[in-house]
């Protein structure tokens, strides 16, 4: 069994990137850690079960990566994910982090960032590179992933979000409060990456 690696800690202090305001960084782990897992998990199911049954062509990208148990950290919420992107038996599972779930690869990153990346609007080699992303283990499964991400056509994240019925329009609108909030921190981020490149040209 595959254990968290050590980048899954949470990396506030790791990240090139200055801390997002913190009413804004903390939103989600603070409304997120009363809630128990089983009370997710029902969500998180349907979400697996609506993107494949609705967007199939993302998980077949995937080739012979669809059997891969990939954990999804959201290094500033209290829990991970493990994802086996099946169509035809789709897993989405969250764990606690003490439990050390079983995987073969792992992406790890904030909240935000992971959100943005699976919606396109942030590049996952950018966020490699600058060390908002980590990813461990299965490399060629990782790869086969973000590939499949950058070849689907529409948003990946609206088609998450469609899952949850009539709480649709809600979700959507909570995240992108939460997204424009993030905004004016994240320019400053790359503001100072392109400051610090330039010092060492």
């Amino acid at each position: 069994m595959a254990s968290l690696p050590s980048m899954s800690v949470p990396a506030r202090a790791q990240s090139s990137s200055p801390p997002l305001p913190a009413l804004v960084r903390d939103i989600p782990a603070v409304l997120l850690a009363a809630v128990p897992l089983a009370v997710l998990q029902p969500l998180f199911n349907r979400i697996a079960a609506h993107v494949a049954r609705t967007r199939p062509e993302l998980f077949a990208r995937l080739g012979p990566h669809t059997g891969k148990y990939y954990l999804i950290d959201p290094i500033d919420l209290p829990f991970v994910l493990v994802l086996r992107p099946d169509a035809a038996s789709p897993y989405l599972k969250a764990h606690r982090r003490h439990e050390h779930p079983h995987h073969d690869a792992v992406i790890a990153g904030t909240f935000l960032n992971l959100l943005e990346m699976i919606d396109g609007a942030l590049d996952g080699d950018a966020l490699f590179f600058s060390r908002d992303l980590r990813i461990g283990g299965d490399t060629e499964a990782v790869v086969a992933l973000r590939n499949a991400l950058d070849d689907f056509e529409g948003s990946a994240l609206d088609s998450v979000l469609s899952s949850f019925g009539l709480l649709s329009r809600p979700a959507a609108t909570a995240v992108a409060a939460l997204r424009a909030l993030a905004a004016p921190s994240r320019q400053g981020s790359s503001r100072d990456r392109r400051q610090d490149r330039s010092r060492h040209e």
